[in-house]
């Protein structure tokens, strides 16, 4: 159980897939109000029945707006801290759900007793809503972050032409490093210092710089040396294989025993080049 309350899940990172999946939210709840009408809803007469069910959907779609807007400033998230997103957002939206029941429809006094109900109600929608929601988006970023890292694995050259001769040049207290870009493979952050790794006649090298990453990124960021991930700086002309998932992708470089992360904010400037290299 705590394993998989520990697996990473990808969380809405910007504006436009928030206010995209906000609204989806909230309509797959007015749908399935509208087509299976529980909780008694089937026995309320009404003209205008379908449309006095629609503030659910907006009620739904705003604490689902609310709730992403918030988690959407964590450096980090997994699915123990997805679900716990949705509670709270099962939780709000019964409060505003309950005030909107009791003020508007059946015009019954404010009781704590009356909300425990519209809360059951709440969960029995919104579980069924959820789970439908977290898998779906699941599988579609694995699917659609497999599939690009497999057609750009499939054309990244084995070798790339010696680049001209520019030497990155790392100034930091007294430490000074200057490393070829043919070179130069990627840079790991680890609080106030950072990992620098290089070839140095072909064989790997690292060096430990007291340096921040966006300090080294100020001194050796070019048009192919980029920040990938809030931790890791890399050399993309060195990337010969590349690994998709529903977090994002990992690049891999031959030269070193790990794997690169790619946070999702860093895929519209990371996986656009690496296409650019195919072609």
């Amino acid at each position: 159980m705590f394993s998989f309350a520990s697996y990473p899940y990808p969380k809405s990172e910007s504006f436009k897939e928030i206010i995209v999946s906000s609204l989806g939210a909230g309509i797959s709840v007015y749908l399935f109000l509208i087509i299976f009408q529980p909780f008694g809803t089937e026995n309320f007469q009404h003209p205008y029945k379908f449309l006095l069910l629609f503030p659910y959907c907006i009620i739904f779609g705003i604490a689902f707006f609310i709730a992403n807007l918030m988690t959407s400033r964590f450096s980090s998230w997994n699915m123990g801290a997805e679900l716990l997103k949705i509670i709270f957002i099962l939780f709000v939206g019964s409060i505003l759900s309950y005030f909107y029941n009791s003020l508007f429809l059946s015009h019954v006094e404010l009781d704590l007793g009356n909300y425990f109900y519209m809360f059951l109600y709440s969960l029995a929608v919104g579980i069924p809503v959820s789970i439908i929601y977290i898998l779906s988006r699941y599988i579609y970023l694995k699917n659609i972050h497999e599939n690009t890292a497999r057609n750009i694995s499939q054309h990244l050259p084995d070798s790339v032409p010696e680049l001209q001769q520019n030497l990155l040049k790392i100034a930091a207290q007294n430490t000074e490093l200057i490393i070829s870009e043919n070179d130069f493979l990627c840079v790991q952050s680890m609080e106030n210092y950072c990992t620098f790794y290089f070839l140095e006649n072909n064989l790997l090298k690292k060096m430990l710089v007291r340096i921040s990453l966006s300090g080294a990124l100020q001194q050796i960021g070019n048009g192919a040396v980029k920040k990938c991930h809030r931790s890791y700086i890399v050399n993309l002309t060195k990337v010969k294989n590349l690994k998709g998932n529903a977090q994002g992708y990992k690049l891999i470089l031959p030269e070193i025993d790990f794997e690169i992360p790619v946070s999702r904010s860093f895929i519209p400037s990371i996986i656009p080049q690496l296409q650019q290299q195919n072609s």
